[in-house]
């Protein structure tokens, strides 16, 4: 985790005081972002649908493969929340904790064509694919992605990454396709993580040990300094759940971030691979790569 130095003026007592989202467990996490009352769990432990290729391997699953499914309301609207697991195999997915996931995306969308519009929040804490499951589990991120996308035309999906733990792989993707983004200070959003990256491309290309790049490359505050995300809000149950349902308020925009490719190509044509720009400066030259939003064609 980076070293950020406490602002003047902090009020320690509002501090102090705040529940941590990121120290809860999934399942409490989708409980409190849900209205009092409302969370209702599907497919949970007691159904017992779990892996049946983690035991094989010497790995002992879970009852729910390490994604939560919790459906209620959110403030006042029809919501289902998925959250996945970090504590479990580093939140990673598999064939049966993916077709979790799609399927309730999925659901979802055949909820808002039947009458009821229900928005979606992905919880995502994920290294990636499990590599227990390699191809079963790469199978089912791409279901995710076009469950995603499915619904996404119809109400907001709204991602949520809070962790130190981040969101990496296969799953990244799906974090990109969200209508929004919220994350934290301490969270990290990647395609590759910062292992992958050194094993594949050496230490000269991204040092896995030094915390400062790391966090200044993938961390929240870079990503939404640089409007890969779009809320950056504190470690507190409270600010996630606000900063949740502030994004589900805005709703379905013209064009999602995903399909800005225009602006996307800009950023891209803005870098030099040579000569890339130090991460604090990276905000700044994106700015100037696409014009303000009135502007654009």
């Amino acid at each position: 985790m980076t070293s950020t130095a406490i602002p003047e003026g902090t009020d320690w007592a509002a501090l102090l005081a705040r529940t941590s989202f990121i120290e809860l467990s999934a399942r409490a996490r989708a409980a409190a972002l849900l209205d009092d009352g409302t969370a209702r769990e599907l497919c949970g432990p007691f159904d017992r649908i779990e892996s049946p290729w983690l035991e094989p391997q010497g790995v002992v699953p879970e009852s729910d493969d390490g994604v939560v499914v919790v459906k209620g309301e959110l403030g006042g609207r029809p919501a289902v929340v998925i959250a996945i697991e970090q504590a479990f195999q580093g939140g990673g997915i598999g064939e049966v904790s993916g077709v979790k996931i799609a399927a309730t995306l999925s659901l979802a969308a055949r909820d808002n064509r039947d009458g009821t519009p229900t928005v979606a929040v992905l919880l995502l804490e994920t290294g990636g694919v499990r590599l227990q499951e390699a191809n079963l589990g790469l199978a089912t991120v791409a279901e995710v992605c076009s469950a995603l996308l499915e619904l996404r035309a119809l109400q907001p999906v709204v991602g949520v990454i809070a962790g130190a733990l981040g969101c990496f792989g296969g799953m990244s993707i799906a974090a990109g396709l969200c209508t929004r983004l919220i994350m934290t200070r301490e969270s990290r959003l990647g395609l590759d993580g910062p292992q992958v990256i050194e094993s594949e491309a050496g230490i000269a290309e991204f040092d896995a040990s030094d915390h400062t790049l790391i966090w200044s490359v993938d961390g929240g505050t870079q990503r939404t300094g640089t409007a890969l995300a779009d809320a950056l809000v504190l470690d507190d149950v409270t600010a996630v759940r606000s900063a949740v349902i502030d994004a589900v308020g805005h709703g379905v925009p013209g064009r999602h971030r995903s399909q800005r490719i225009d602006e996307l190509r800009a950023l891209l044509e803005a870098v030099d691979p040579a000569d890339p720009p130090e991460p604090a400066d990276l905000a700044a030259v994106w700015a100037n790569a696409v014009p303000p939003r009135g502007d654009r064609r």
